[in-house]
């Protein structure tokens, strides 16, 4: 199970994007995950016209390490520290270590 997941949000907690808020697109492996409109680059395309791919210059979200980021917790209204805890049914669940309050129902 991991700390962070596809559709979390999270905040960005070092580097030049620094503060900013965003969901999380994809999950690359164990450590790297690609959030939305954060760490964009510039990469050179050249045009493919039949994948129907423009060419030119674009803009492109590249992968973030998960210990540059942290999940963002309403209740702190920041970013928060993550945990797991067994409830008394037996599932697995991620909570906040800050308050202790369950991410996923």
């Amino acid at each position: 199970m991991r700390k962070i997941r596809r559709g979390d949000d999270i905040v960005v907690l070092t580097g030049k994007d620094k503060g900013k808020r965003g969901s999380v697109l994809r999950v690359l492996d164990e450590d790297r995950i690609i959030v939305e409109n954060i760490n964009m680059a510039k990469k050179h395309q050249k045009p493919n016209p039949q994948r129907n791919l423009a060419g030119g210059i674009i803009d492109k979200e590249m992968p973030l390490h998960v210990s540059n980021v942290g999940l963002y917790n309403p209740a702190k209204d920041g970013p928060d520290r993550v945990g797991f805890k067994r409830l008394e049914d037996g599932r697995k669940v991620r909570v906040f270590k800050s308050n202790g309050e369950v991410v996923d129902a």
